[in-house]
């Protein structure tokens, strides 16, 4: 089983910066990939960004077009911790955010990760 923890959320003015962090603990794999997704009220589950990365390859990484060019996926693998840089937020960004894994590449298919964090609460005001 593999563990996820959200942290850094909270509330940010439009055109503002945060940063969410995903921790994983328990069992590892030699290819593994992390997504964020978010879910507004009223919505459904959205993906947001993911990165795999393997023993054999560099890190890979993946972005839903509404979010190219303002947020950035990164890793620290000594910490294992996945990092969300958002920028340039936007009202369209507040949600809850939630950090998943699986074991294999990345997916924007949000059914295909098999562990989920609780989820952490992002609002940008207007």
């Amino acid at each position: 089983q593999v563990q996820l923890v959200e942290s850094g959320g909270g509330l940010v003015q439009a055109g503002g910066s945060l940063r969410l962090s995903c921790t994983a603990s328990g069992r590892t794999f030699s290819n593994f990939a992390m997504g964020w997704f978010r879910q507004a009220p009223g919505k459904e589950r959205e993906f947001v960004a993911a990165i795999s990365w393997s023993i054999w390859i560099s890190d890979t990484t993946e972005y839903a077009d509404s979010v190219k060019g303002r947020f950035t996926i990164s890793r620290a693998s000594a910490k294992n911790t996945v990092y969300l840089q958002m920028n340039s937020m936007q009202s369209e960004d507040t949600a809850v955010y939630y950090c998943a894994g699986r074991a294999g590449v990345a997916t924007p298919t949000a059914r295909q990760y098999d562990y989920w964090g609780q989820g952490t609460q992002v609002t940008v005001s207007s």
